[in-house]
């Protein structure tokens, strides 16, 4: 059975978390890590709940009421496709984000159709993981890079070639730079392999993604790479 948090006093501002997977050793290490991120940010991450299959989540969904639903794909009684609608229906402000070892399309497409607003998978590094919690909270979509990749293509299949896109629309005021980094983003690239690949630091990169978003009038990265799709400027390789 899922575990739960005993009611009690809470820091105001806290993001509920409600963490589902079958294993418990994935559930242990994910509520370990997540609450121990507390400093330096304002708001603090509370595990507020546990559920081992899909069933269990939406009961927990509706009893607990989290902000943010960790959700595994794979499991007994009702899988995490499944359960995805039923736990915004019960719990309409929840964002789900999908937590999972398995990237096949055919498994990322109906889960992002049925509502999730992320979907990670388990190789994501602790840090990222903390930061797509706090992103996914305030409203931003989360993916990993390689999911990023397939839903870019999945849209650009759907249009006209990239070759007929003219890349000269895009605005005069990106740098050079900052195009390249905008390419690599379509690439499916994170902040970190950026870095690497530019040979600058990811504090450099940071800057160029906040001045990319903020000059093409878009919220994030996943816009940005749609963006960057259209306009004929991703690669298709990583």
């Amino acid at each position: 059975m899922g575990k739960e948090v005993a009611d009690g006093p809470e820091r105001a501002g806290a993001i509920r978390v409600l963490i589902v997977d079958d294993h418990a050793v994935v559930r242990q290490g994910l509520r370990t890590f997540l609450e121990l991120q507390d400093a330096p940010y304002d708001l603090a991450i509370r595990v507020v709940g546990e559920a081992t299959n899909g069933a269990e989540a939406v009961d927990r969904a509706r009893h607990l009421q989290p902000d943010v639903v960790l959700l595994d794909l794979v499991m007994p009684v009702m899988d995490g496709i499944e359960a995805t609608p039923r736990i915004i229906e019960v719990c309409p402000q929840a964002r789900v984000m999908i937590l999972t070892s398995f990237g096949e399309e055919e498994r990322v497409f109906p889960a992002i159709r049925a509502g999730a607003q992320g979907y990670l998978l388990k190789d994501i590094p602790p840090d990222d993981l903390v930061e797509a919690v706090r992103a996914v909270y305030a409203g931003k979509v989360q993916l990993h890079p390689d999911i990023a990749r397939k839903l870019m293509w999945a849209v650009a299949a759907q249009e006209e070639p990239a070759a007929g896109r003219a890349v000269a629309s895009l605005p005069d005021e990106l740098t050079e730079r900052e195009l390249e980094v905008l390419r690599l983003i379509a690439d499916g690239l994170n902040n970190r392999e950026i870095a690497a690949r530019l040979v600058i630091s990811e504090k450099t990169v940071k800057t160029h993604v906040s001045s990319i978003l903020g000059k093409l009038h878009l919220e994030d990265r996943t816009q940005a790479a749609v963006y960057a799709f259209r306009h004929g400027l991703a690669s298709g390789k990583s």
